[in-house]
C-alpha cells in the first residue's frame, strides 16, 4: 500500500523544535494548510538562506508560502535564535523579545481558478519589527495569533556577521580506505578550510567547522575539535592558524529535474513528472547543470499556477533491493519513509502534490529503521562524478561568551565545485 504523502499533526508540540519543513504541506482540525513553504537569500528563489553582512546583495531572507483555507488566515512569525544544533535558546538575553515576531501577515488572494490554495504570503526580513542582532542559526515557525503553541510550519536559516576571512581549497582524490566494484564510487574531494585567528579571540573557543552541500540542511559536514576521524579532523599550530578538513566526499551527480509548467503537457492531473518517459538509473550517465537544490515555482499571479498530483516512476537495476526513496527540493531534502516508493511489478511509483514549477530531486536507497531512514546511498541510483557543481556552503563556529553564552558563526564563505 503507498505510503500518504502527508502525516499531519504525528508530533506532539513537546517534540516539534525538531520538526523543519519546507515545501511539505502541514494539515490540521481546522481545514488550514500550509503549501509550498520556502526560504531564501534575498528575492533569489535559488539562493541559500543565509544573511551575510559582508555581501550587501544578501542582506535579507524572503518567506514565502501558499494557504489553503476557508477563511483568510490569521497567522504570526515567531523568530528564535539557536544553536549548532537548532534548538532555540531560552536564555532571555537572547530572546530579542522586541524584534521577533511578525504580528501583521498580508496575504494576497490567487487567481480563483487556481486549484489547491487561496492566498499566497511573500514577506522579506529583518524588516521594521524583527531584528537579527546575532551571528549564527536562526528558526521561524508560522503560528496560530491566538495560540502560538499550534505550529503550521517552520523553517531555518543563517544569520552571519563575519569577523574571520576562510581560505577554502577543493582538491580530487581516491576513495581512502575502501576497495568499492564501482571506480564511480572511488571518485571523492577534500574540502579543506584555513584560517587565521585574530588575537581578540580565543583559540580554545572555535568548535567545528560545519559544511552544508547545496540544500541539504539534514546532512550536513561536522568537523568537530571533540571528535577527530581519519575523514573528519582539523590542524591547529598551537596558536592561531586552524585547517579543518572533510576528506572522502563525494560529489555525486546533478539532480534530475521535473519541470511542471507546461500547461498544455502537464494539464489535468494526474500527471507524470516526465511526459511519457520512464526513468531509470542515472550511476553512468552524466547529469545536465541544475540549481543546486533549490526550486523555482510558478509566480502566484499567474492563472496556471495550481496543484497537480505528480506521479514519480524509475525502473531501478535487477540488484537494487533496498527499498527506494524520492527526496527533492519539495521535501527540503530530507529522507524520510513517507516518500518511499511502491513497487509494481518492477516500476516503482510514488505520488506528490506539487505546484506548477521545476523541482530538483533524486532516488536514494535506504532501510526504515525505528521509523528513520538509515544506510542511505545517494549514488547506487545516480552516480559520482568529479564534474559535478556543487555549492559548499562552510561556516565556523565559536563559543562566544557574551549574553550568557551562545554558538556565533564568527566566518562563512559558498564555494562552487566541478571540473577539478
Amino acid at each position: 500500500m503507498r505510503r500518504d504523502f502527508l502525516n499531519p499533526l504525528r508530533n506532539s508540540i513537546f517534540n516539534f523544535f525538531l520538526i523543519f519543513l519546507i515545501a511539505v504541506s502541514v494539515n490540521y482540525a481546522n481545514g488550514t494548510e500550509i503549501k509550498s513553504l520556502r526560504v531564501y537569500s534575498s528575492n533569489d528563489q535559488t539562493e541559500f538562506p543565509v544573511i551575510d553582512h559582508s555581501d550587501k546583495s544578501k542582506s535579507s531572507i524572503t518567506i514565502d508560502f501558499d494557504v489553503q483555507s476557508e477563511f483568510m488566515p490569521n497567522f504570526n512569525i515567531v523568530f528564535k535564535f539557536c544553536d549548532a544544533d537548532w534548538n532555540p535558546y531560552d536564555n532571555p538575553f537572547l530572546s530579542n523579545r522586541m524584534y521577533n515576531s511578525e504580528t501583521i501577515l498580508w496575504f494576497d488572494e490567487l487567481p480563483q481558478n487556481i486549484r489547491g490554495a487561496r492566498y499566497h504570503y511573500n514577506g522579506s526580513f529583518p524588516n521594521n519589527n524583527v531584528t537579527f542582532p546575532f551571528s549564527g542559526n536562526w528558526r521561524f515557525y508560522i503560528v496560530d495569533s491566538q495560540n502560538r503553541d499550534l505550529i503550521y510550519g517552520s523553517g531555518k536559516f543563517f544569520v552571519v556577521y563575519p569577523d574571520i576571512k576562510l581560505n577554502v581549497q577543493v582538491a580530487k582524490e581516491g576513495l581512502q580506505g575502501d576497495m568499492n566494484d564501482l571506480a564511480s564510487s572511488g571518485r571523492t574531494i577534500a574540502i579543506k578550510t584555513n584560517f587565521v585567528l585574530p588575537d581578540s579571540l580565543y583559540s580554545s573557543n572555535v568548535t567545528r567547522v560545519e559544511i552544508i552541500t547545496n540544500r541539504k540542511f539534514y546532512y550536513p559536514m561536522i568537523i568537530d575539535r571533540n571528535s577527530y576521524t581519519a575523514d573528519r579532523f582539523y590542524e591547529w599550530n598551537g596558536s592561531n592558524k586552524f585547517t579543518f578538513i572533510a576528506r572522502n566526499v563525494r560529489p555525486g551527480n546533478e539532480y534530475r529535474i521535473a519541470d511542471i509548467r507546461d500547461v498544455g503537457k502537464y494539464n489535468m492531473p494526474p500527471v507524470f513528472a516526465h511526459f511519457g518517459d520512464i526513468e531509470t538509473s542515472n550511476l553512468f550517465t552524466k547529469g545536465r547543470r541544475d540549481f543546486n537544490g533549490a526550486s523555482y515555482l510558478m509566480d502566484y499571479r499567474n492563472e496556471n499556477a495550481d496543484y497537480l498530483k505528480v506521479i514519480f516512476r524509475m525502473r531501478p537495476p535487477e540488484q537494487i533491493k533496498s527499498s527506494i526513496f524520492l527526496v527533492g527540493s519539495f521535501n527540503d531534502w530530507k529522507v524520510t519513509p513517507e516518500y518511499e516508493m511502491y513497487d509494481d511489478n518492477g516500476m516503482m511509483n510514488i505520488s506528490v502534490q506539487l505546484k506548477r514549477g521545476v523541482y530538483e530531486y533524486q532516488y536514494v536507497t535506504g532501510q526504515i529503521v525505528n521509523g528513520v531512514v538509515e544506510n542511505i546511498d545517494w549514488e547506487i541510483l545516480e552516480g559520482n562524478f568529479y564534474e559535478t557543481e556543487n555549492e559548499y556552503n562552510i561556516f565556523l563556529y565559536y563559543a562566544s561568551v557574551e549574553k550568557g553564552g551562545y554558538d556565533k558563526i564568527i566566518g562563512y564563505k559558498k564555494i562552487k565545485s566541478g571540473a577539478l
